[in-house]
């Protein structure tokens, strides 16, 4: 085996990064292509022999990694995929992988039982804790315990409106270890966005915190809590966590626990209920485009092996690294997050605004808890390099070793930025995939060069390409980003799917036995990935995904309001939420009006949901059908040509989005 020194042109502007030999030599990526070769499966000089490996022998690659990352089981079976060609779209049976494993999730994310620190949790108002791995299993002993005396078991869900705290983690453990599935939502979601996820789902237990801590000021959350509790007939018991306060008064709330009352200290072991590979894991949901969101269901197994391999091969990741990354609790990356607890890291939690201390509280957590990658969104990168902020300048950065952006494309110039700003010899890792599959489709690698404004490679074992109209594979011109083989972290289904029609449009409507995941990218000459944004008309301001039908359901119950279509705007490197109302005979779009509407937005989603602008129309365009159509709206509003206008029963109104002087401020 050949380690690769440089993979790059030598007269390559582009190029801001590339490995050491040293850094080559002792990655885990470098390390398991040795792990390959002792089991007779091939000679690996570079990432790109390693990828082709992983996508023509699927099987061979999978199975190895499963060993190579000491998956814990029951049983692994010597069966590794059925089907192995098919998506599960057809009627014909589809893939399935390590059929015959039995295993928990959550025993593999608890191996580790030392003193050593496990989870770190920082809250905005500088408050910190800290538990060991010991602790941690401790912990969730007990609580797992208490559930099951509640009859929580294998199918059963617990939610979670909680901010990102050590309880949560250790709620999604427990819960897990029972066999039952987590679901979670941030407690900054309004009361109708909550009760349209968990009250698909019907929850037995939910978990909620008394409040958070965000931009200076305390936030309560009981009065949402009981709300959302007495909404929802399933619940038998709600467990309310203190953070803003020690004794939260629960009694307004029904069935209400607090946390440390419900523990059953008495328990000292995990029992790990031993499941199938694809048994439910988690539900996570779509943004809500086209209405209420979609409830995705992820198998422990797939969830587990990709978090695994995306950790240990992409990131990187062993037990003396800490690791980060800003999300929520309604974010996939939380998931993602706390699954490196399966390779041993100790993870930093932080919940709150990531620009408090003028917008230095993340930065300085890198010094403190002595973070070696580092996660973040793409805009905070952007608001950092506004902002004038030199991390280097700032705080002290040795610990550092790689950088993680998602959430929306970085820039070019956050490339640059961060290899001035930060340090010049590190690994920055922009990474693209989504709650539909739990992981990345494209990322980092720690062995190859980084180039601005460039996605380093496909995943292992994800048989990535970029699509033109009719199927042909792209190479630098802009496409469908599609997924050809299947691969362990597609979703088991959509809850209350029954026959899969929802879960086959979702993903195969473009082209049979294919996943086109709505991701509009293109494939660069040295083999990266430039992610363009979603294809659809998912909003996405500051890297958070915004769903319009959330928009909708909020703006059009004021009577003013007749009807509304949103769109996002390109705005400074990011996008702004613009909507469009049709108001009722008689009303005047007037700042009270405004005011209201943002309020409602505001108050029943998120403050991220806010529209930048309120624009009165006097019609919205729509397909013959009577569907509105955003993606007309958004290219008027940008000046683009509107392809196929003889589909909509009336053109003319797009005419009214085309040239607002209000939208070139």
């Amino acid at each position: 085996m050949v380690v690769p020194t440089d993979t790059s042109t030598a007269n390559d502007s582009g190029l801001l990064w590339q490995p050491s030999e040293d850094r080559l030599a002792q990655s885990r990526i470098y390390d398991f292509m040795g792990f390959l070769e002792t089991r007779g499966l091939g000679d690996f000089d570079d990432y790109r022999s390693l990828h082709q490996f992983s996508v023509t022998q699927r099987e061979s690659f999978w199975s190895a990694f499963w060993d190579y990352a000491n998956i814990i089981a029951a049983h692994k079976g010597t069966v590794v995929v059925e089907n192995p060609d098919t998506f599960p779209c057809q009627s014909v049976p589809g893939v399935r992988w390590f059929p015959e494993a039995r295993m928990n999730f959550a025993e593999n994310l608890l191996r580790y039982r030392d003193d050593r620190p496990a989870l770190i949790s920082r809250l905005e108002n500088g408050q910190r804790r800290v538990v060991t791995f010991k602790q941690l299993y401790n912990n969730v002993a007990a609580l797992a315990a208490s559930l099951r005396s509640q009859g929580v078991g294998p199918g059963d869900r617990v939610a979670g409106f909680m901010p990102n705290i050590i309880e949560t983690v250790e709620a999604m453990l427990a819960t897990t270890s029972l066999g039952a599935i987590w679901s979670s939502c941030s407690p900054d979601f309004g009361i109708n966005g909550v009760l349209d996820r968990f009250g698909q789902i019907q929850p037995k237990v939910l978990v909620g915190a008394d409040g958070y801590f965000y931009n200076g000021k305390v936030c309560d959350s009981l009065e949402r809590l009981a709300a959302i509790s007495g909404a929802i007939d399933s619940l038998v018991k709600v467990l309310v966590v203190p953070v803003i306060s020690e004794q939260p008064d629960c009694s307004g709330i029904s069935n209400a626990v607090q946390w440390q009352d419900f523990l059953d200290t008495s328990a000292t072991e995990v029992q790990f209920a031993q499941l199938p590979f694809d048994h439910p894991l988690f539900i996570m949901y779509s943004s809500g485009t086209t209405g209420m969101p979609k409830c995705i269901v992820h198998g422990a197994g797939g969830t587990l092996i990709q978090h695994l391999k995306e950790h240990q091969l992409h990131v990187d990741l062993r037990r003396d690294d800490v690791l980060f990354y800003f999300t929520t609790c309604g974010w996939m990356m939380w998931n993602w997050l706390v699954s490196g607890l399966a390779s041993g890291s100790p993870l930093v939690l932080y919940d709150g605004s990531p620009f408090a201390e003028e917008g230095l509280s993340l930065l300085k957590a890198i010094e403190a808890e002595r973070i070696s990658i580092f996660g973040v969104g793409a805009k905070y990168l952007a608001a950092l390099e506004k902002a004038g902020i030199v991390p280097n300048n700032e705080v002290d950065l040795a610990s550092l070793k790689t950088i993680l952006s998602t959430g929306s494309p970085l820039s070019h110039e956050s490339f640059r930025y961060v290899y001035k700003g930060f340090k010049a010899d590190i690994c920055l890792s922009s990474i693209s995939g989504g709650t539909d599959i739990l992981s990345c489709f494209v990322g980092g690698s720690p062995i190859l060069p980084v180039h601005v404004g460039e996605i380093q490679a496909p995943g292992l074992g994800m048989a990535v390409e970029i699509w033109g109209d009719a199927g042909e594979a792209l190479l630098q011109e802009k496409g469908e980003l599609v997924c050809t083989k299947p691969f362990p972290s597609m979703p088991i289904g959509f809850w209350n799917d029954a026959d899969g029609d929802q879960y086959r449009q979702a993903y195969f409507g473009s082209w049979p036995n294919i996943w086109a995941h709505g991701d509009y990218g293109e494939l660069t000459s040295a083999g990266g990935y430039i992610i363009h944004g979603r294809s659809d008309a998912v909003l996405n301001p500051g890297g958070v995904r915004i769903g319009t039908a959330e928009i909708y359901r909020q703006v059009e119950r004021l009577e003013e309001v007749q009807e509304s279509i949103v769109v996002g705007q390109e705005w400074d490197n990011d996008v702004r939420v613009i909507l469009f109302v049709v108001l009722t005979p008689g009303a005047t779009l007037n700042e009270d009006l405004r005011s209201r509407i943002s309020k409602a937005i505001r108050e029943n989603t998120t403050p991220r949901h806010v529209p930048a602008k309120i624009l009165e129309v006097s019609d919205i365009p729509r397909t013959l059908s009577g569907k509105i159509v955003e993606l007309a709206v958004r290219n008027a509003i940008h000046d683009r040509p509107v392809k196929n206008t003889d589909a909509l029963a009336n053109p003319e109104a797009l005419d009214a989005f085309r040239d607002r002087e209000e939208l070139l401020t």
